[in-house]
């Protein structure tokens, strides 16, 4: 089963579920079809973007319904 956390790489989970690219537009991560995203995990994303990694991987979670 595939597990999102904070270290789950961007490319990662977007390979993993597609829809989520939609949710993280959404969220304001416009960066997703950036290929050099892909390498970047979510907790470096968040970064960029001034968000809570913790708040982010949960909204994910759910919106993933995982």
């Amino acid at each position: 089963m595939f597990r999102i956390t904070k270290d789950t790489q961007m490319g990662e989970l977007l390979r993993t579920f597609p829809q989520a690219a939609g949710i993280l537009t959404e969220m304001g991560m416009h960066c997703v079809g950036c290929p050099s995203s892909h390498t970047e995990t979510l907790e470096q994303a968040a970064d960029v973007h001034g968000m809570d990694v913790e708040d982010l991987v949960e909204d994910l979670k759910g919106f993933l319904e995982m």
